[in-house]
């Protein structure tokens, strides 16, 4: 049999991973009339993971994340900008390192189509969260709170999470469509030149 070239593999084995998990994770979309994505993303990886694409994802549905300040936000109402949705927590050796990094992000992209989104899964809230960001000195990224796994785990007997958790943290982009593009799972530097042109692929028109 012909071997294919090293990346055509690379890239097909990226596609297959996880061919059918948009229609598990979001199934809202089907039949949706979507605008094509470009051609493939540029690669992000490390030594222990690199970022999944999600093959096929539909538009999310409509879903509200809690500010710390009671605030809710629909993820919808960020439509038209790219969204890094990062779920961390305080008892995460890793994301006391990667939360002060998505702070330094938010900085970096200001002016920028991209919407960093910063979610706690801590079960105490507030209580926890503000004091660990006040030790990180962590002021201007503004944090978001799960606390009941509402994004996160099954709301029902025959209900599915609307995001998974591989690992922590873990990060997934949404692209200026609405659209699940992909996920990494682990500590990523998202400050990175290699990140950067990821969140910047998916942002540019």
């Amino acid at each position: 049999m012909e071997q294919l070239p090293m990346r055509a593999r690379s890239l097909m084995n990226r596609r297959a991973v996880i061919g059918g998990l948009a229609s598990l994770i979001w199934p809202s979309a089907v039949g949706a009339q979507m605008p094509p994505l470009q051609d493939d993303p540029p690669e992000l990886r490390t030594a222990r993971s690199q970022f999944i694409i999600v093959a096929g994802g539909g538009v999310l549905s409509p879903v509200n994340v809690e500010r710390m300040d009671g605030k809710r936000i629909d993820l919808s109402s960020f439509r038209g900008r790219v969204v890094l949705l990062s779920f961390w927590a305080t008892w995460c050796p890793p994301c006391r390192r990667e939360v002060p990094q998505l702070e330094q992000l938010q900085a970096m992209l200001r002016g920028e189509k991209i919407e960093i989104v910063a979610v706690s899964i801590d079960r105490s809230g507030t209580s926890v969260v503000k004091p660990f960001l006040d030790r990180l000195g962590v002021r201007k990224l503004t944090p978001y709170l799960d606390p009941g796994g509402q994004l996160t785990q099954a709301q029902g007997p025959d209900a599915r999470p609307l995001f998974r958790l591989y690992g922590m943290p873990i990060s997934y982009i949404i692209d200026r469509h609405g659209r699940v593009a992909g996920y990494f799972s682990g500590e990523m530097d998202w400050t990175s030149p290699a990140a950067l042109r990821l969140l910047r692929y998916y942002a540019d028109p």
